[in-house]
């Protein structure tokens, strides 16, 4: 079993407040939960109005899998032009 770990740290522009933020992260985690099998959740940055940090996880048989998941995922967050993504790192851990 290999467990896939990725943290995404994002840009939002459009965010002025933290209700603002919470707008945009809420329509990101709903679009993402809905297109791939993943689970997220902001993770730190939380008082940070225009800063977000996702953590993104997801378990499989097969680490191919997941590094082709995670990277569909972060390029879906990416191309929708919520927010600007700064920087991600990628892991896969076998269990």
């Amino acid at each position: 079993m290999f467990i896939g770990v990725a943290t995404v740290e994002l840009y939002i522009s459009e965010a002025f407040s933290l209700k603002d933020k919470r707008r945009v992260l809420k329509s990101i985690i709903a679009k993402v939960k809905g297109k791939f099998n993943v689970s997220l959740a902001e993770v730190d940055f939380n008082d940070n109005w225009n800063k977000a940090l996702l953590g993104i996880t997801c378990v499989s048989s097969d680490s191919s899998h997941i590094d082709s998941m995670l990277n569909n995922t972060v390029n879906f967050i990416e191309k929708e032009g919520w927010s600007e993504v700064v920087d991600y790192q990628t892991e896969i851990i076998k269990y």
